[in-house]
């Protein structure tokens, strides 16, 4: 076959794997929704204090994204409250930051080229998994604003994984602004990063 008919067929073959990653996506998105309607009736295992409903301080949510804070209100933080960030981190996330980050390592892209690596496969990338810290830290009461952090990377993700990042206060550092170990980990308690997070935590502009 020649050049010209393979250079015709690549878009093509571009645009299945597209859609692929959309249908699959839009299925993972009914799964997901069934699950929260079965946990509105009652009939889910899951904690009944996890909720994926609005807060005053994001603009929206997702299905199949889920929250748990220890208090609600800014005034009630301090030492030992936390808050909790569930969302499965599905290809079109790692496709979607690829193209927004700039990032297209193959490692997290070509699935024949991550079959050769250490991990046998693609993975997440690091800076994305990362990121579900700073989503945990827009979940607390008042308006989050993300001063320095530290982390430490212990494994990879796997696409499709469902992931927690949790966020405690252990230092009240003054002028409204707090020190944070955070952590994420895999639905098995395995934990992906270890790290720390500086905040400063604003009022609610009216």
């Amino acid at each position: 076959m020649s050049e010209s008919s393979n250079a015709e067929e690549r878009p093509m073959t571009e645009f299945v794997d597209s859609w692929s990653d959309v249908s699959k996506h839009v299925v993972n998105s009914y799964v997901e929704a069934n699950r929260a309607i079965l946990a509105g009736m009652g009939l889910s295992s899951s904690k009944s204090e996890r909720i994926n409903a609005p807060v005053d301080e994001l603009s929206y949510g997702a299905v199949g994204w889920s929250m748990e804070r220890s208090v609600d209100t800014r005034e009630e933080l301090g030492v030992g409250e936390y808050v909790e960030f569930t969302k499965p981190l599905t290809d079109a996330d790692v496709h979607a930051f690829a193209q927004a980050s700039g990032d297209t390592n193959r490692l997290h892209l070509d699935e024949e080229f991550a079959a050769g690596t250490r991990f046998g496969t693609r993975i997440v990338h690091g800076t994305l998994v990362g990121g579900l810290i700073s989503a945990a830290l827009a979940r607390l009461p008042g308006l989050t604003i993300y001063l320095s952090e530290s982390l430490e990377f212990k494994g990879p993700a796997r696409i499709g994984s469902v992931l927690t990042a949790r966020c405690e206060i252990v230092e009240d550092l003054g002028q409204d602004r707090y020190r944070l170990v955070a952590e994420v980990t895999e639905a098995d308690g395995s934990t992906l990063i270890d790290g720390e997070a500086v905040v400063l935590i604003d009022e609610q502009p009216a």
